[in-house]
């Protein structure tokens, strides 16, 4: 890693989200492709740990039922510079994680 490059963290808590979470994992691959991609899987009924892991993401889980509790699991597992979790992010840091000439023709 050079000095200039983040380690970017997508934490992306889940639960019974088998038909969204490719897309979600797909999109934040296509916006931050140096990313790594958190699925955390919170005791889902459906095939949202597999269909996430088959999109490219790591998949993690957390038992305890509650977002609270997958946030909190989160943020103590990942280390990372920046962290994001929504997509109203992953713009702007996107953005940001061009080089800056690339940044200033844009």
């Amino acid at each position: 890693m050079t000095s200039t490059q983040l380690r970017i963290a997508v934490l992306v808590p889940c639960y019974n989200e088998e038909a969204a979470v490719a897309t979600v994992v797909a999109d934040f691959r296509k916006a931050l492709p140096s990313a790594e991609i958190y699925v955390y899987d919170n005791n889902s009924r459906d095939r949202t740990a597999a269909v996430a892991r088959e999109a490219g993401a790591i998949v993690r889980s957390e038992r305890r039922q509650g977002k609270g509790h997958v946030v909190r699991r989160m943020f103590a597992d990942i280390e990372a510079d920046v962290f994001t979790r929504g997509r109203r992010e992953m713009k702007m840091l996107a953005y940001l994680s061009q080089p800056a000439l690339k940044r200033d023709a844009g």
